[in-house]
């Protein structure tokens, strides 16, 4: 049967002239039918190259899809499933940056492209998590507003004499929270001798003993290029199942098999070929808002 629906979509998709883009995070027959899978830097990159398509079929969550119509006003950006939403960007309104920047006048805001278009609006420059801190250092300001995920907030910390204010204080991942160091001590008695590489998105004590602090764009090239045969992924399951299927010479493991994000894998082969018959749901923003989102999201790829 699912092959069956593969073969509908690739055909409607062809008839359609439609390109699918599906985030890492998306369920293994999600990213057997996409043209391009990646991170968030990726597809941002490859939603503003996109010239010669006339939809885009976005299996991802609501902010990136918003950053797909952003970039392409003039294509139809669709989203199988508008409950695909992701509850980190949630927790970060356009009111709270200009509550924070109102307190903080001479700080720069540097917000994750997991934000919704409304508060990129308020945003100087994005960031993603493969390059964070080459952002924050790229500023001249010794004071930078930094959300919405605080543990992110604290990996550039790390890497930068700056002066990091989380907004909102606590924002989080809540797949990537539920790593503990109980996960690893207990993956590491059994896989005594993999590399354990986490997402900056985790706790920092996780962090902090990880391998390698690293997007999900640069675990999958840790792994390519790393001399270690198995790794302890920490990060959400779906990674895991692109790493095994393309790069079959190494093992990767979960660090945590309940690692799942619950919204991501809403997308389902039959609602992606409805998607494409009915060109639902239609993704779009307030001009105003992508006119001022852009020119943050231009900076971080112009960077």
């Amino acid at each position: 049967m699912s092959e069956s629906l593969k073969n509908d979509i690739i055909q409607l998709k062809n008839e359609k002239n439609a390109i699918i883009l599906a985030h890492n995070y998306q369920a293994g027959e999600i990213q057997e039918i996409a043209d391009f899978i990646g991170d968030s830097l990726k597809l941002c990159i490859k939603a503003s190259e996109i010239e010669d398509k006339d939809l885009v079929v976005f299996c991802g969550v609501d902010f990136m899809a918003e950053t797909a119509y952003i970039l392409n006003p003039s294509k139809k950006i669709l989203i199988p499933d508008t409950g695909a939403e992701c509850p980190m960007a949630h927790m970060l309104s356009a009111e709270d940056v200009k509550i924070a920047k109102e307190k903080y006048p001479d700080a720069s805001v540097v917000l994750y492209v997991n934000t919704l278009a409304e508060a990129k609006a308020e945003a100087d420059i994005l960031c993603t998590s493969a390059n964070a801190a080459k952002v924050v250092e790229s500023l001249d300001t010794d004071q930078v507003l930094f959300g919405p995920d605080s543990n992110l907030a604290n990996f550039v910390r790390k890497q930068t004499d700056k002066e990091i204010i989380a907004i909102p204080d606590g924002g989080h991942c809540y797949v990537h929270k539920m790593f503990h160091m109980g996960d690893i001590a207990f993956k590491k008695e059994e896989y005594p001798n993999a590399e354990i590489i986490a997402h900056p998105e985790c706790n920092i004590e996780v962090q902090n003993v990880a391998d390698a602090v690293l997007s999900t764009g640069g675990m999958l090239s840790q792994v390519k290029d790393s001399n270690s045969k198995e790794f302890l992924i920490g990060t959400e399951i779906g990674l895991v199942t692109r790493i095994n299927r393309e790069i079959p010479n190494k093992i990767a493991i979960p660090l945590l098999d309940d690692a799942i994000c619950k919204t991501m894998k809403l997308h389902t082969l039959e609602k992606v070929k409805d998607s494409l018959i009915n060109e639902k749901y239609q993704v779009s923003v307030d001009s105003q808002i992508a006119k001022k989102s852009l020119n943050a999201i231009e900076r971080m790829i112009n960077l």
